[in-house]
């Protein structure tokens, strides 16, 4: 199988883990990932708020590069990349007259075919060839962390549940492990104010780290590369705003996956993270086992 692939800016730099984490899972179920070619920033979080045509163009132009190429479908694995191109897919596919001028400001013909998947959808696509390719079964309590952006807003993204979102949940039960029932699956991390308003970051991390740790979570699962970033990197931050040590780790799905499927942790890049993923022997009995310590 052949699949379009924009890894933006994010997987090129601060979250290379996830984009080897990718590939090496999508390598061992078969699917073969074609990059955009010549792609360009999305835009991400910024241009939306300085110049909406700016934030249309930016998207618009690797949605028409890729079809150039021919390609039907194109996963982007970055949250906010998703959130991006989906909503200007959405938006151009809504009003013509924009559609048109947006199309004479970046010169590429757009008819808007392509369509934009995000990590989860592909993952979920391919569900019985990642659990044919299990090997060591993930066995582990884990939080699922979805963040903002890949569920929201619902009528441009059309994926999963806005408010109680059950994909991720049900790719790592199908490696074995056991999804907890927790209060910030959908909450905010903080995004981009991890640079301006770190404090921030660190009270909103705060209540997500601690109530996955509070539940017994091995780990906290994420599809977003801010959302790794500011639950990882700013653990020192979140640890003094908590005035508690926590290290319990933030994985990509990707990682989890692959650590399951038998994926060297080198090629998953596990040695990136600045918290240690470190996790216990794995929990045998917690697959099945309806004892939480949820409450």
């Amino acid at each position: 199988m052949r699949m379009g692939y924009y890894p933006g800016c994010s997987l090129l730099g601060s979250a290379r883990e996830f984009n080897e984490s990718v590939r090496a899972v999508c390598e061992a179920i078969d699917l073969t990932l074609e990059e955009v070619p010549d792609w360009n920033c999305c835009g991400a979080s910024s241009a939306h708020v300085l110049n909406h045509d700016l934030a249309l163009a930016l998207p618009a132009r690797i949605l028409a590069q890729a079809e150039a190429a021919g390609l039907e479908e194109i996963l982007a694995p970055c949250a906010a990349c998703f959130n991006r191109l989906a909503s200007t897919r959405a938006t151009l596919a809504a009003d013509p007259a924009k559609r048109q001028e947006i199309v004479e400001l970046i010169e590429l013909p757009y008819s808007g075919r392509v369509r934009v998947l995000n990590v989860l959808e592909v993952l979920e696509r391919y569900r019985d060839r990642i659990e044919a390719k299990t090997v060591n079964a993930f066995r582990y309590k884990v939080a699922c962390y979805y963040g903002c952006l890949l569920v929201r807003p619902p009528d441009v993204v059309k994926f999963d549940r806005p408010e109680n979102p059950q994909s991720m949940d049900r790719l790592l039960a199908t490696v074995g492990a056991k999804p907890i029932d927790w209060a910030c699956k959908t909450e905010c991390c903080g995004a981009s104010f991890s640079v301006t308003r770190t404090d921030l970051v660190a009270q909103l991390g705060g209540r997500i780290v601690a109530d996955a740790t509070r539940r017994n979570a091995a780990a906290i699962v994420v599809a977003c590369p801010m959302c790794q970033s500011n639950l990882d990197m700013r653990r020192p931050e979140i640890n003094r705003q908590l005035q508690q040590e926590q290290r319990i780790p933030v994985l990509f799905i990707t990682q989890a996956l692959g650590l399951a499927m038998g994926i060297e942790a080198h090629r998953l890049g596990l040695q990136r993270h600045l918290v240690p993923v470190e996790l216990p022997e794995p929990e045998l009995e917690v697959v099945g086992d309806d004892d939480d310590e949820d409450d």
